[in-house]
């Protein structure tokens, strides 16, 4: 792809982000980053690029890598550099040069850090911690990156206030269950050019993003089974009316397989042995580790690249399991991500979040996303798409504040 078709991609990402764009019109002017160093690392694609740009207009000077050596779209990356935004990321990264990348982004110094799983955050603190003392703070927009930096947080080894974005109410809520349930279905069917329906999928994870997956999958025809340690998502998934049950129960009925943990090796060797010929195997978490790729090499007595982005893993006795995006986060890696309305949510909440560090001199830690922040974000959403909002009375609020009145 050429540069002109990364500009147009990040202006229909930008046509279709209008609360962005409101913050943007809020706060352009007074310039509330200006002097400000952004250090980025998300997954590089238009909507991400739309973030960036307006947080160089919004005063900071940007530099950004990809959080995920497939994610990036070289030309998104290519347009992004000529509108003044420090790149570094290509497409297909080995991983010596992926960390190279996050390097040359701390060359920097940044003062303000935006993370994705927390590679930045933890690279910056092993390898360059005299930078620390000049990094006001920072965001981390993912379940995988937060459980990284509060198990930094419990060692004492994190140094930075760092706002945990994807427990924001706007984000996770709509970012994990929509995004992730419409953009892995898409990559998946884009990949592979076969059927959902009818087909057997089985969901490994039940949290905000496992519900969305196993949603959209039961939506487009799909028989549904759900695996999960948490007894209380389980019943859960039982009464929502998915098959559920153990990985060494349901996985030889799966013609199809999506992770959604954030946990190591939930798809083992033993697992690999009891499935069917032709099973599809995703991965929607955000490291290359849900699926043990060690032991499908280790079973197969083949490897061939059969389609962009399908992997056949050939088995002695002819059995062919198919893996998807090399075991990568399969929306990004084999599609565009998640849609730009549901990007511009939990982008309107990484902005306010960077604001918010730099309005608030807070202590090293894992910090809760502020409730009037979520609160602004909401309420410009439904601005943005012509929703009121019902406001109580001065009857209402007075009945909510009293104890002394119940049966009339």
């Amino acid at each position: 792809m050429s540069r002109q078709e990364g500009d147009r991609r990040i202006d229909w990402a930008q046509d279709h982000m209008p609360i962005l764009e409101a913050l943007l019109k809020e706060r352009r002017e007074e310039q509330p980053l200006q002097g400000e160093r952004v250090g980025i690392a998300l997954h590089l694609e238009a909507k991400t690029a739309r973030l960036a740009l307006a947080l160089k207009e919004l005063g900071a000077e940007v530099a950004i890598a990809g959080s995920n050596p497939l994610s990036t779209q070289d030309a998104v990356a290519e347009a992004l550099a000529a509108r003044g935004v420090h790149v570094y990321a290509r497409h297909g990264a080995a991983v010596e040069e992926y960390f190279r990348y996050l390097d040359q982004v701390l060359s920097h110094r940044p003062t303000l850090v935006v993370d994705d799983g927390g590679d930045l955050v933890t690279r910056l603190h092993l390898t360059q911690p005299e930078l620390l003392e000049g990094l006001r703070g920072g965001t981390e927009e993912t379940t995988t990156g937060l459980v990284r930096l509060r198990a930094m947080h419990a060692a004492g080894e994190l140094k930075a206030p760092m706002i945990a974005v994807n427990d924001a109410k706007m984000k996770h809520l709509f970012d994990n269950r929509f995004g992730t349930g419409q953009s892995a279905l898409e990559a998946v069917m884009h990949a592979t050019n076969l059927t959902i329906a009818g087909r057997y999928a089985l969901v490994v994870g039940f949290g905000q993003c496992g519900k969305g997956v196993a949603q959209r999958l039961r939506g487009l025809g799909a028989r549904v089974g759900v695996v999960d340690i948490d007894p209380v998502k389980m019943n859960e998934a039982w009464l929502d009316g998915y098959d559920v049950g153990t990985m060494h129960d349901l996985s030889p009925k799966a013609d199809i397989v999506i992770t959604v943990t954030g946990a190591l090796r939930v798809v083992r060797r033993e697992h690999l042995e009891r499935m069917r010929d032709g099973v599809l195997l995703a991965n929607a978490g955000h490291f290359d580790v849900e699926i043990d790729k060690q032991a499908l090499a280790d079973l197969a007595s083949s490897v061939e690249r059969v389609r962009d982005s399908v992997d056949a893993y050939r088995l002695p006795d002819g059995r062919r399991f198919y893996l998807l995006a090399e075991g990568r986060l399969v929306n990004l890696a084999a599609g565009d991500g998640h849609p730009a309305e549901i990007m511009d949510l939990s982008f309107a909440v990484q902005a306010l979040a960077l604001l918010h560090v730099v309005g608030h001199r807070l202590p090293p830690g894992v910090h809760a996303y502020p409730d009037e922040l979520d609160d602004q974000v909401a309420k410009l959403s439904l601005t943005a798409r012509g929703i009121g909002l019902e406001v109580e009375t001065e009857e209402q609020v007075r009945y909510r504040a009293t104890w002394r009145e119940g049966t009339q």
